[in-house]
């Protein structure tokens, strides 16, 4: 995967600084199954409240199984399809809403599983893979497809791969994969004690 620069206020972890979430896939490169492993088991060591570990995710790879696959890329809008076809790789991302001990209500599960997801990504980034979370999918639809039980919350679908060499990538897409990478400023969002008090 080729690394956009980054402007960052402070210096920053490598793998941090080096991720972010193309579309441009390399459809003739599948992921090695040791490789989804790996990113699997960096999702499970993410922190979690009471160690619940609320997150569940199902892989769907096109090179071992394509009716899955097929299954996940239906999902998708229109718009997030055109893209995510060359993608060898969709993991749906779920969060269960009950504690498995007692059965009570785990309003932490979203939040522990978007933790698990960025550990998740983090690993996909230093294994040169590249990952885009989206949002632009029918939770209905995966609770059908994939008989996911009611206490579960579909949250996102993840393509994964590798990219393409930058030689190969189309004009159309051209401008959305070097578009500049850009965040707000420390001040805007991060506060020193007290609401709107910038940190730093």
């Amino acid at each position: 995967m080729f690394r956009k620069n980054v402007e960052t206020q402070e210096q920053i972890n490598e793998f941090i600084a080096n991720r972010w979430s193309g579309r441009a896939y390399d459809e003739k490169r599948s992921v090695a199954n040791k490789d989804i492993i790996s990113l699997l088991e960096a999702a499970r060591w993410a922190p979690s409240c009471f160690g619940d570990e609320p997150w569940r995710y199902i892989v769907c790879d096109k090179t071992s199984n394509e009716v899955a696959w097929g299954k996940a890329f239906s999902c998708l809008v229109e718009g997030n399809q055109s893209w995510a076809a060359n993608a060898p790789v969709l993991i749906l991302a779920l969060a269960n809403t009950m504690f498995s001990n007692n059965k009570k209500p785990n309003r932490w599960s979203q939040y522990d599983t978007g933790a698990a997801s960025m550990s998740l990504c983090l690993q996909a980034t230093s294994l040169d893979l590249m990952v885009h979370q989206m949002g632009g999918f029918s939770a209905e639809k995966t609770a059908e497809l994939f008989s996911i039980p009611d206490q579960f919350t579909s949250m996102a679908i993840m393509a994964v791969g590798y990219q393409l060499p930058e030689d190969e990538i189309t004009e159309e897409m051209m401008e959305r994969e070097f578009l500049e990478r850009r965040r707000n400023p420390l001040a805007e969002q991060f506060f020193d004690g007290e609401w709107g008090k910038p940190i730093c």
